[in-house]
């Protein structure tokens, strides 16, 4: 797969406001892509199909797996969820950096498939906050709720193995945060020289 963008992989645990942290970033950062990935599970209110999810049948995921159309695949909560190929090459081949939005199995598969993508785990304030906005989300029931935090528990506790960790305790910081990070990788000389090179008479330098 071609590539000329920087990949950033953002994981969190489910409540932690990752949804609404990466639409405020690819607002504040310019020439950042998203992939849409797909899942099985149905639309929740105001999500739209191309936009948040591909929403697909089982049956459609199934077959897509069979013809190895994704970089990775995981089942979450009984229902299951993949990046293809063909998403992320779109985005990529463009120039601009990409943001992935997935769990730690997802993460994991990027980083083998591009080891020079960057991760960020996003953690909540603390378990009690989490539980608190898990039990305040209308979709989430009780035994949910439960299922969630020990799932959530589990996660943080591999945090360490990414590259970078935020916690998400007001949102305009760690849009700030995360959007450092971006820029940082975008003025490392790798990346800058090739567009400089050539402005200041740089061959053979």
């Amino acid at each position: 797969m071609q590539q000329s963008g920087q990949i950033f992989v953002i994981t969190a645990p489910s409540g932690t406001g990752k949804t609404t942290l990466i639409r405020a970033v690819r607002d504040k950062v310019s020439a950042i892509g998203y992939c849409v990935s797909h899942t099985t599970r149905k639309p929740r209110s105001g999500e739209l199909n191309g936009t948040h999810y591909h929403f697909v049948t089982r049956k459609e995921f199934e077959q897509m797996i069979d013809a190895h159309r994704f970089v990775e695949w995981a089942h979450v909560y009984g229902h299951l969820y993949g990046t293809s190929y063909s998403s992320m090459e779109s985005e990529l081949s463009s120039g601009e950096d990409l943001l992935l939005d997935l769990d730690i199995q997802g993460a994991e598969a990027i980083k083998r498939h591009f080891p020079e993508s960057l991760s960020i785990f996003v953690l909540p304030p603390s378990m009690e906050v989490l539980e608190q906005r898990l039990r305040g989300r209308a979709t989430d029931k009780g035994k949910d709720v439960d299922l969630r935090m020990k799932k959530a528990a589990k996660e943080i506790r591999r945090c360490g193995k990414y590259d970078f960790i935020v916690v998400n305790d007001d949102l305009v910081q760690t849009v700030r945060e995360i959007g450092a990070i971006i820029l940082c990788q975008r003025a490392r000389s790798w990346r800058r020289y090739p567009l400089i090179k050539d402005l200041f008479h740089l061959r053979g330098a």
